[in-house]
């Protein structure tokens, strides 16, 4: 293929990117101005031709490799470009696959699968995570109750936002699913006076947890365990309340249904029980550079299929509540850790994959700002529970 029909597919390709002024530069150095009329706001540079088939099929993937790979070059903010092409409706990136009355009969994410899933992104090591997380590690959405608040207020604001929810009572036995670093369960521990147990995959988090519970000085009534929700419920045990924070991301779409029958079997009748996650208008295939990179078997569920599985389990809707514009704060405050702390991630990996993150942490903050995707908590109840607050000034008290 010549390079002027090369040229061609790239400029009818990038002519819908982004409604912004901006400026490409191709690998021959000739320079295109796109949606001219104001000073380009970013400019991107080809080093080097792509695979055309392959931008044409897999755009998404293909640009975001090229990014990695130094094949391409952004010069700008790189979420504000990330926010500026999903805002582009009609872009060949935002053209994802959808499947709307069928999911697939193939079921993935089984208990060995899970916890390799798991080990990929999570065992990366806590002296990585701990760079540009806040310390309580908390590795999810934060709570602004105002937009100077640091990052370590704001997540302590989510777990007690959280633990507040949950309207605790001394006593009760809290479970954690998916429970990270474990800070969660030792707030519970320290300030609610529950018995909490905490799950997870991940042998850095167990390890991490461990140490703090040691530390806090809270054997006998905060605990950690390396085991699946699914083979948890083998051990007969039930408890009065389960949180789970970012954790049904990584279930994917068929398990679902398998996900919200365990959490109700784990449930004491009148339970209750706080689903904190990532959250799509409607089902999608996902992602395929954050599926290949970043969290192998996740899957963004949908709003209207946790409600279903919800309902199917004789479990309640209390309360959701939406905290999208919360989580491009907390991005935006965990890329400008990993930036201010690149000295030291660059004695653990290469460059490839400094890339890798950065552009998975802009293009998340992105994501949340644009709408592809939202955060929500669920509040529901395992039957009906006339126990509850009936109104949320309690929550704020």
């Amino acid at each position: 293929m010549s390079i002027s029909v090369t040229k061609s597919i790239y400029k009818k390709v990038l002519g819908n990117l982004s409604a912004s002024p901006f400026r490409v530069t191709f690998w021959d150095g000739t320079t295109v101005n796109y949606n001219e009329g104001a000073p380009p706001e970013f400019h991107i540079t080809f080093n080097k031709p792509l695979n055309t088939e392959k931008l044409a099929s897999e755009p998404m993937i293909t640009l975001a490799e090229a990014y990695m790979d130094k094949d391409i070059e952004v010069d700008g903010d790189l979420e504000y470009v990330m926010e500026s092409i999903f805002n582009q409706k009609d872009s060949f990136l935002n053209n994802q696959p959808k499947f709307l009355s069928k999911l697939s009969k193939v079921k993935s994410n089984n208990v060995k699968e899970s916890k390799e899933n798991a080990s990929y992104h999570y065992d990366l090591g806590n002296d990585f995570y701990s760079l540009w997380l806040d310390k309580t590690m908390s590795y999810s959405c934060a709570y602004f109750k105002t937009p100077e608040d640091t990052l370590y207020q704001a997540q302590m604001n989510k777990i007690h936002h959280i633990l507040k929810k949950l309207n605790l009572k001394p006593g009760q036995k809290l479970l954690d699913i998916g429970s990270g670093w474990g800070h969660l369960i030792i707030e519970a521990a320290k300030h609610y006076d529950v018995q909490t147990l905490g799950i997870t995959l991940s042998e850095e988090q167990y390890k991490k947890t461990q140490e703090r519970i040691e530390a806090e000085g809270l054997q006998g009534r905060a605990e950690v365990k390396l085991v699946d929700y699914r083979e948890l419920t083998k051990e007969n045990i039930k408890f009065d309340r389960i949180v789970s924070v970012g954790m049904l991301e990584h279930v994917g779409h068929e398990n679902i249904p398998t996900f919200m029958e365990h959490a109700s079997n784990l449930l004491t009748d009148g339970g209750v029980a706080l689903l904190h996650c990532i959250t799509g208008l409607i089902e999608v295939e996902g992602n395929a550079f954050l599926k290949k990179y970043i969290f192998p078997g996740g899957a963004i569920p949908s709003i209207r299929e946790l409600i279903d599985g919800i309902s199917q389990n004789d479990l309640r809707v209390i309360d959701v509540e939406s905290l999208r514009r919360h989580y491009n704060l907390t991005l935006r405050q965990w890329v400008r850790n990993f930036e201010n702390n690149l000295d030291t991630v660059q004695e653990k990996f290469d460059e490839r994959f400094i890339r890798m993150w950065r552009l998975y942490l802009n293009a998340s903050a992105a994501n949340f700002t644009a709408g592809i995707s939202d955060l929500h908590q669920f509040l529901i109840t395992k039957g009906p529970n006339n126990e509850l607050p009936m109104t949320r000034d309690y929550l704020y008290e």
